[in-house]
């Protein structure tokens, strides 16, 4: 199985829901949605990332968390993804600590700073 399709089960069963249920609240009829829940399931099929960002939303998991190959990974993606932004801010810091970056300037204002200078394209 892929890794996809074996968080995609974690997750629907962490949350409590049918394949069924799950792919109604992505928005697939609900004719078809637990066979093509199960298509993912199975690795037969692997969504659009259209799809990944609804069932990401109803399952109140990041995107990224369907591709981390580590369950370290997976874990920590989806717990900071449900954390309120105060809470985020501070494991940020924390990490920054730890990995001894504390005085370097965060990840979002490095990707404006770039971006406010090239052309749209990446070319400053």
């Amino acid at each position: 199985m892929s890794v996809f399709s074996n968080r995609l089960k974690e997750a629907r069963t962490r949350a409590g829901l049918s394949q069924e249920r799950l792919g109604v609240l992505a928005g697939i009829d609900e004719m078809s949605s637990s066979a093509r829940m199960n298509q993912y399931e199975k690795a037969r099929h692997e969504p659009d990332f259209t799809m990944v960002e609804r069932i990401a939303k109803a399952l109140n998991v990041p995107e990224s968390y369907f591709y981390a190959a580590e369950d370290e990974a997976a874990w920590l993606l989806a717990t900071f993804h449900r954390l309120p932004r105060s809470e985020r801010d501070r494991v940020m810091q924390f990490a920054r600590e730890v990995a001894g970056e504390s005085d370097v300037v965060p990840w979002p204002s490095i990707a404006m700073l770039h971006f406010s200078q090239c052309d749209g394209f990446g070319q400053i």
